[in-house]
């Protein structure tokens, strides 16, 4: 065996018990679910699991290359942890690929005592210990995407097409569309996520509610709000701004209505999508819909989806980009990459996307 090159000891791996951890973050969860056809290829008769945190574990059901998912509760007992860990060794695994690479996973990694244990460059907080081998060029600066799709060019299958397979149900299909149904006649849907986990990443909800009335003035499009349950009162003051900016436009708020695989059905469903660098963003563009993403404090080049169908864009203040949970700027300056980027820069490439997309395929609605 080579112990120099990485890629030829993978090559030799012959599994039958394998298991991906890959908590979240949902976008990254989406991200991955590219690699699972990619284990099913090279390991056709191995039983695939997933340890992934059970808000997100409903969106993995029903995928065909999938025979197990495996719950994670992040807030739970140390006995209740202990309990997890020993049913993690009790699966006997061959190969365990910890994707997420913090110290919980290393020890969820360690804890299997799987024979071969995979790892990334980006790993942190000690979890590279835990592991016997590591997929080159999975750094903290390569894209995420790419990062994950590296296990593909470890296992030999990196000329198979990347694709994001999420089942939906005929119910979970048919809810979508009945929300998104318009009595009078067709419109095209724009579907619009202003929330995000850091406030870094929130751009204004008046700066959202202006482009989505443009949107509804210039093309005709009915807005649906997405998102949390906690993102209620966000989507609440938009849906109030854009019936008062155009009291004709439709305007449909769905934020906290949607179970993971609803949610999904509306992005799918949807002509459009503008959003925060979020998971829903990733959620819409792994479905195929086209996306105007807005990056502030995160990278679109690292962090934004793949392809040339979407439209980026990025504040130009000096901190962008910089992974900022907390703005590093205090007094006047604080947040101030939200006022930079403004309206028209936004509007400008959502324009581009509608009118460049609008003369391949019409409205998808009911």
């Amino acid at each position: 065996m080579n112990k120099t090159d990485p890629l030829a000891r993978l090559n030799q791996i012959e599994a039958q018990r394998i298991c991906i951890i890959k908590p979240s973050a949902l976008g990254d969860v989406v991200q991955t679910l590219p690699i699972l056809p990619v284990l099913r290829e090279r390991f056709p008769n191995a039983r695939i699991s997933w340890v992934v945190r059970d808000s997100f574990a409903n969106l993995l059901e029903g995928h065909p290359c999938l025979d197990e998912i495996i719950p994670f509760q992040r807030r739970s007992s140390a006995g209740q942890w202990w309990q997890f860990l020993k049913s993690l060794n009790k699966q006997k695994f061959d190969l365990v690929i910890d994707l997420q690479g913090l110290l919980r996973t290393g020890i969820m990694t360690a804890a299997t005592r799987a024979p071969w244990r995979v790892g990334i460059e980006a790993a942190r907080e000690g979890s590279h210990l835990t592991c016997n081998l590591t997929i080159p060029d999975t750094g903290r600066y390569v894209p995420a995407w790419l990062k994950y799709w590296r296990v593909a060019d470890a296992f030999g299958q990196g000329k198979l097409k990347r694709t994001t397979n999420i089942y939906l149900s005929e119910d979970d299909q048919n809810w979508a569309q009945k929300k998104l149904y318009c009595p009078e006649y067709p419109l095209p849907t724009l579907a619009i996520h202003a929330g995000a986990q850091w406030i870094t990443k929130r751009w204004p909800p008046e700066s959202f509610a202006a482009v989505g009335a443009k949107a509804i003035r210039r093309f005709r499009c009915q807005v649906v709000l997405v998102g949390t349950s906690a993102e209620r009162e966000l989507t609440g003051h938009i849906e109030k701004l854009l019936q008062k900016f155009v009291p004709t436009g439709r305007v449909i708020n769905l934020a906290g209505e949607t179970t993971l695989k609803q949610l999904a059905a509306v992005l799918q469903q949807s002509d459009f999508v503008l959003t925060n660098d979020s998971g829903p963003m990733h959620l819409a563009a792994g479905l195929g819909t086209p996306v105007t993403g807005i990056f502030t404090c995160t990278s679109a080049l690292r962090s934004g989806p793949p392809g040339d169908k979407h439209e980026l864009v990025s504040t130009n203040v000096s901190c962008g980009g910089s992974y900022n949970k907390r703005c590093p700027k205090r007094g006047p300056q604080n947040l101030c990459c939200m006022e930079e980027l403004e309206v028209s820069r936004v509007w400008q490439a959502l324009h581009r996307l509608i009118t460049r997309e609008a003369a391949e395929r019409t409205p998808k609605a009911a």
